[in-house]
């Protein structure tokens, strides 16, 4: 059986290095992006130049539609689709949740939250369609546990996100289906580029391991979840976060 993979927000940052693992393991990897075709095109061609084979796919997670435009691409184009990283999310401007405009608090709760059961609910009902086994990891965060720094929506649904793994692995469990969450702490991604070094000082001292996570840790902790070396651990939560 082919291993074909589609993972969300798979452009940049954590599902770049996600996706340009899987090439070299050997999937058939699909990556989704709304706007940045060009990161995610680039991403794609890293994967082909490492002789991985790779697509790149337009559509919003947070519509239905897109999800099953997506997920059918992925299809005609590797085969049926049995593994999947929930990446894409909204990370909104950091503010008091009360400053912040309706329109985009709810477009981080559909984004984070229900676009990302959008996917795993087209990707478990393929799965059980096909009498396929298959394995997946949603992509949390540690704002989950300490609220956030003026992202407490955010990180409201990265919390909702944790209790959805818990119930969800025991509703796929039955059908051969595994589910798991990566809750990255603070990794080196285009959000800290324009950091000032006091500020990135000020975040390593608060790291006991003394330093910022890259992506590619964070990949190597998604790809152990999704292959058969975990095949016993479902509805768990792995904390990437160097101790904090």
């Amino acid at each position: 059986m082919k291993k074909v993979l589609l993972v969300t927000g798979g452009g940049r940052g954590i599902g770049k290095s996600t996706a340009i693992m899987a090439g070299k393991l050997n999937y058939n990897v699909g990556i989704n992006y709304l706007k940045d075709k060009k990161a995610a095109d680039e991403t794609a061609s890293i994967i082909k130049k490492n002789g991985g084979n790779c697509i790149s796919i337009k559509g919003d997670i947070a519509n239905f539609d897109d999800v099953n435009y997506v997920f059918d691409e992925l299809t005609k184009t590797f085969g049926p689709v049995n593994y999947l990283v929930a990446n894409a999310g909204d990370i909104p401007k950091r503010k008091t949740f009360f400053e912040t405009e309706i329109s985009d608090l709810e477009r981080t709760i559909q984004v984070n939250l229900t676009g990302t059961i959008y996917c795993v609910h087209k990707f478990t009902n393929l799965l059980i369609n096909q009498n396929l086994d298959g394995s997946m990891v949603l992509i949390s965060s540690e704002s989950a546990r300490f609220g956030g720094n003026h992202i407490s929506t955010y990180a409201a649904t990265k919390a909702a996100l944790n209790t959805f793994v818990v119930g969800a692995a025991r509703e796929v469990g039955p059908f051969g289906i595994r589910v798991n969450a990566v809750s990255p702490g603070t990794i080196y991604t285009e959000s800290l580029e324009n950091e000032g070094e006091n500020k990135l000082k000020q975040i390593r001292d608060s790291i006991p391991l003394g330093r910022i996570g890259n992506t590619s840790e964070a990949a190597e902790t998604i790809h152990w979840l999704l292959s058969d070396k975990s095949s016993y651990v479902s509805g768990s939560m792995i904390t990437v976060s160097g101790g904090r």
